[in-house]
């Protein structure tokens, strides 16, 4: 099991918009390799490329669907179509691995759809529709262009998040990763 560091927010990576990838490489197939054990190690339900400092247009899911089927893979250049009402569940507590230990309620849109290709080239077309496999989709396509689900908060959430990051002092500390295998997402 290989492992990557995981980018903090604040961290340039994060912040730029990824690019398409227009061809398969060792070095491509490696990425996705690590990036599927890094999710894992983190018990993550998704991970962008640009959460492992790296740029490109590919994600990897480890998620449950609405039906409650575990569903796990990859998708190259994904293209996103939104589905269903908009809507915020003031229980559900939406968080990222590049935002360690914060959640916060987050609208999304019912349900969505990416779709992509494989390391392969093989089409890839993934639905879902009010599961947990639905906000992954929308949060992994959202790093992919440059955002953090906290650019969709509510502005009083977004004040409060803030605030917690900033009270978590990583930028005075420098801090612009952590490793899953050294500290749980709690402890960054």
């Amino acid at each position: 099991m290989s492992v990557r560091d995981i980018t903090i927010i604040g961290h340039r990576a994060l912040e730029q918009p990824a690019r398409r990838i227009r061809e398969v490489t060792p070095e491509l197939r490696a990425l996705v390799s690590v990036m599927l054990d890094t999710c894992e190690e983190a018990a993550g339900a998704g991970l962008a490329a640009p959460q492992v400092g790296a740029r490109w247009r590919v994600f990897v899911y480890r998620c449950p669907d609405a039906a409650g089927v575990m569903r796990r893979g990859h998708v190259l250049n994904p293209v996103l179509t939104r589905t269903g009402p908009l809507e915020l569940d003031e229980e559900t507590l939406e968080g990222c691995l590049s935002v360690p230990g914060l959640g916060f309620p987050t609208a999304r849109r019912r349900g969505a759809r990416v779709t992509g290709t494989d390391l392969d080239g093989r089409p890839v077309d993934i639905a879902d529709d009010g599961g947990v496999l639905a906000r992954c989709l929308q949060h992994e396509v959202d790093h992919l262009d440059g955002r953090l689900y906290l650019e969709r908060l509510a502005p009083a959430l977004r004040r409060e998040a803030l605030d917690a990051v900033r009270d978590r002092g990583w930028r005075r500390r420098g801090v612009t990763t952590w490793d899953p295998r050294r500290l749980a997402a709690e402890d960054v």
